[in-house]
């Protein structure tokens, strides 16, 4: 499902991918995040929605990032519906995935160095595209702290995954 390209950054010395997807509710921010981030120089895996289709489904596009995530495509992800609330439920489906909705930079940048989110989720009924490249871009700025505390809290996140994903 998705493209063969991939977005490729460089973040405090290491190299990273993104995958991005919507559905109807989130295809036009999609269209301009991703004109945002290749206008930094960066190329995008485009997991869809390819045209406008009213009767699409988000999980099909979250589901598509996520497994983008867990096959190496990719290190983070974003995803974009019309509330960014249904992308992230899919999302957090998949093991190894960590979607939250963040529309504003506090939350797209804690949510990365606090607890390792490496799918953002934008909700394009909610947040305008001034909002949404902020928050995109200290997402991809932002990395895990590493801090004691926070390693012992994504170990127990790990630890419940590997309960449930059994």
């Amino acid at each position: 499902m998705c493209g063969k390209g991939f977005f490729c950054y460089v973040q405090r010395g290491r190299f990273v991918k993104l995958a991005i997807g919507a559905d109807h509710g989130g295809f036009a921010l999609k269209k301009i995040m991703m004109e945002f981030i290749t206008g930094m120089g960066h190329d995008v895996m485009d997991c869809g929605a390819y045209s406008l289709e009213p009767g699409d489904d988000y999980p099909d596009f979250a589901g598509a990032v996520a497994r983008a995530i867990q096959q190496g495509q990719a290190s983070r992800g974003i995803l974009i519906c019309g509330s960014g609330v249904g992308a992230g439920v899919a999302a957090n489906k998949f093991e190894g995935i960590r979607a939250a909705v963040c529309h504003d930079v506090f939350s797209a940048r804690q949510g990365v160095e606090d607890d390792d989110m490496n799918v953002l989720c934008l909700g394009e009924r909610i947040v305008g595209a001034g909002a949404a490249r902020e928050a995109v871009r200290v997402f991809l700025n932002a990395g895990f702290s590493g801090a004691q505390r926070h390693l012992r809290r994504l170990n127990k996140v790990k630890s419940m995954e590997r309960e449930f994903f059994k």
